[in-house]
């Protein structure tokens, strides 16, 4: 049997784009002599659709689709992802489901079984899990159709003391004992700078595990903090990789399925982290402007590295011509953080504007004055300054329509080393989950083939230069060891006593773990910010603003 993979960008509720690419696929993949071609999970509507599948109306409309794609299955089959109802009175009212379309109508409908609740996953909240298992029989071939989390199914559970597995059902088991020939999992699987290997792993171990071959389809594009890189690959029944297609773009490929198993090529190779990173931020941010209808961004441009590679990143998924820079300097300001941010322009192409904020904080200071009383300055005069700067950005943004972005890293973002309505405004958050540490090594990738990112803004000392000669080491440990710690406490999800015991300075640990903790509501204020770690902040790390834990 000839099976097509494709693997697309969809766009969250609109459906008759969805429609379009799905039906264009349909017919491009008969004209090649295909039987069977394969779209990724919930394909109809976007992934994910959060509450809008709580709406009758947005459930009809995916429904009215897929029966109107089944029209142009004639001479092939389709399966397409979507959501369906659920029969039954008890229990959620949707299943999330594969549809497989034969002979210009719906012929069956397969249900997936386990639904993910962890992480940026919240699918027990929509959908009812199936109980039923099933072939579907095509062209005297048996067919094994499984959803995304349903090859997961020996996925340990979230929390550090757990040794069990999170579910106690294998939908592989159930359907290997059918006998199938070969199985088609589509997925809506998450970008992450280590998920693809593990993908890999997992869909390689169940195919030689079960000895049956796996198809495995998965989207690409991104969704608001999600993205999706796509890597969908057919897998033999030994366990080789046979057909992949490429990360971070739309495609597909054809197989015979009848001849995987002759085929041993593997590519289990993994892909260099920041090479991932790069490719993820520049999808995450083409998508975020497209899909929203959005073209022009503008960026706070300060000489410093988070900056930089904010701004190379909005140049390469948007055009120089889309990118505006804002030169905010203050009386604190060195002068090479000028000429940086202009040579970071030059390199870039983008046009710039400077607009001085001595005077204008001098006029807050003046202002202030009889209420601060004769205090002496602080952080606070340090605050006027970031939201200064961040007054002025968002006025540069209503004028002209440009979207902010924002620049704060992850490092900064965990300890809460930014100031709430200044330098954390904006209307995305770029490198929100990108370690101080990775941005360096992001400008050195940019720079690759040529200089973007100007050789002194990587190589002179972090700065957010709000007085005197400050460096960001006079309040943070050295981001080596910064990171380090905040990668263990945060993605790891280790204590602060096991993170110790690794032989981090007990100071170190505590500040830096007090510091995340304590720090929580600002980034309950933080704009979305593109998921490209295990453990982003926002969606997939959910902690209370208002509890009481403080067991060091």
């Amino acid at each position: 049997m000839k099976l097509a993979l494709v693997q697309l960008n969809y766009h969250i509720g609109n459906f008759e784009e969805n429609s379009k690419k799905i039906i264009h696929h349909i017919q491009k993949a008969k004209d090649r002599g295909v039987d069977l071609v394969a779209f990724s999970e919930l394909a109809i509507c976007g992934y994910p659709p959060l509450d809008l599948l709580t709406r009758q109306e947005f459930v009809e409309a995916a429904i009215r689709s897929i029966e109107e794609i089944a029209t142009y299955c004639n001479g092939i089959a389709a399966v397409v992802g979507g959501p369906s109802l659920n029969p039954l009175a008890r229990g959620k009212q949707l299943h999330n489901s594969a549809w497989f379309l034969a002979d210009g109508e719906v012929k069956e409908i397969i249900h997936k079984t386990l639904l993910p609740n962890y992480d940026v996953f919240d699918e027990y909240r929509y959908f009812q899990a199936n109980q039923d298992f099933r072939v579907v029989n095509y062209k005297g071939r048996r067919i094994a159709l499984t959803i995304c989390e349903d090859l997961w199914d020996d996925q340990p559970t979230e929390a550090a003391f757990a040794r069990n597995s999170l579910y106690t059902l294998s939908p592989m088991q159930k359907l290997a004992a059918l006998k199938a020939d070969f199985m088609v999992n589509i997925a809506a699987s998450p970008f992450s700078y280590h998920q693809e290997n593990v993908r890999k792993q997992v869909v390689c171990k169940k195919a030689a595990g079960y000895k049956v071959p796996v198809a495995y389809v998965n989207q690409v594009g991104a969704n608001t903090e999600l993205i999706f890189d796509g890597g969908s690959m057919m897998v033999n029944s030994e366990g080789n990789i046979t057909h992949k297609v490429p990360t971070f773009r739309e495609g597909w490929v054809d197989v015979e399925t009848d001849d995987v198993d002759q085929e041993t090529t593997n590519a289990l190779v993994e892909t260099d982290p920041i090479e991932l990173i790069h490719d993820g931020l520049i999808l995450g941010v083409r998508d975020y402007f497209r899909k929203s209808g959005l073209k022009k961004a503008v960026i706070g441009l300060s000489g410093g590295i988070d900056s930089a590679v904010t701004a190379a990143v909005a140049v390469k998924a948007l055009g120089a011509e889309n990118v505006h820079g804002v030169l905010l300097p203050s009386q604190y300001s060195s002068g090479h953080s000028v000429t940086d941010a202009e040579k970071l322009a030059e390199n870039l192409g983008i046009e710039i504007n400077t607009v001085a904020i001595k005077e204008i904080y001098e006029s807050v200071e003046n202002a202030l004055s009889p209420v601060f009383e004769d205090r002496e300055p602080d952080v606070t005069e340090e605050n006027i300054q970031a939201r200064i700067r961040g007054l002025l950005l968002m006025a540069y943004s209503n004028k002209f329509g440009h979207i902010l972005l924002n620049t704060s890293n992850k490092s900064e973002a965990a300890v809460g080393y930014g100031t709430l309505y200044g330098d954390m405004n904006g209307g995305l958050s770029v490198l929100g989950d990108v370690y101080k540490t990775d941005v360096f090594k992001l400008a050195r990738y940019f720079n690759r083939n040529g200089e973007m990112v100007p050789e002194n803004t990587i190589v002179k000392p972090p700065s957010a230069e709000l007085r005197p000669d400050q460096k960001d080491s006079d309040s943070l440990p050295d981001y080596d060891v910064l990171d380090s710690v905040l990668f263990r406490y945060i993605e790891l999800n280790h204590s602060p006593k096991s993170i110790i015991e690794e032989g981090f300075k007990e100071e170190v640990v505590r500040k830096a773990v007090r510091l995340v903790n304590f720090n929580e509501y600002k980034r309950f204020q933080t704009p979305p910010i593109l998921r490209v770690s295990g453990k982003a902040f926002g969606v997939g790390r959910r902690m209370p603003l208002v509890a009481k834990y403080d067991k060091l």
